[in-house]
């Protein structure tokens, strides 16, 4: 995984810009129109430091490092884009039909009760891989039998300006084998209005209980403290 600072410099910028429209490009090409040739060799120097940018016997061109950063911003401006949150989610319901949920322990929506989750991770070989990841992190859960029943979009926004933005994948099993305690509980389905629940909990689970072999939802709230 590949973790890196935005790209600030206008020359910096110009030449990652041609070269996410070329595979490869001669110095010359690389170089910004009325820059001068010491300041633009600088830059492309520091590129190649880096390692943004590689030279081969074809030209210039980006390394794993850029490829992977010019995968995450706006083609225009070079700025990193802000995305949606991808996590997997967990549905679980034991042998009475109830559903466990987890308490939030941070910000947004902390003190929430949600279901259980987790961000998916870049080296994660599947979505069915992050979700049994998660279910082993958060539950001690392994070997888990899960079922991808659905992808839901969630859009919260405060005072007409979005606070976040969620893709969660969802995935469903039953177990006897968690307690309840303080930041876990098993509430009946028909019960989830009672608690004060995270952005969507309840339409994700009711969606979830219609029996399809596999769904897509999004839900939009407004989020009121």
């Amino acid at each position: 995984m590949f973790e890196q600072r935005p790209i600030e410099h206008h020359i910096q910028k110009y030449i990652i810009g041609v070269l996410i429209h070329q595979k490869y490009a001669r110095f010359r090409d690389l170089r910004p129109p009325k820059v001068d040739t010491n300041l633009f060799s600088y830059h492309l120097k520091c590129l190649l430091t880096t390692q943004w940018v590689e030279k081969n016997d074809h030209g210039y061109t980006l390394t794993p490092l850029g490829l992977s950063y010019v995968d995450r911003v706006s083609i225009k401006a070079l700025n990193v884009r802000s995305q949606p949150k991808i996590i997997t989610m967990l549905l679980i319901q034991n042998s009475d039909g109830d559903v466990l949920l987890q308490r939030r322990k941070k910000q947004p929506y902390i003190d929430t009760w949600t279901l259980p989750y987790g961000k998916t991770h870049i080296d994660d070989k599947s979505l069915l891989a992050s979700a049994q990841r998660e279910a082993g992190e958060k539950l001690q859960l392994y070997d888990t039998s899960l079922r991808h029943v659905g992808d839901v979009y969630i859009r919260v926004r405060h005072v007409g300006e979005i606070m976040s933005t969620t893709l969660a994948h969802v995935f469903r099993f039953e177990t006897d084998d968690i307690p309840a305690d303080d930041d876990m509980q098993w509430v009946q389905p028909l019960k989830l209005a009672r608690l004060n629940l995270a952005p969507a909990v309840e339409a994700i689970v009711t969606r979830s209980f219609f029996g399809d072999e596999h769904y897509f939802a999004e839900f939009e709230e407004d989020w009121i403290e």
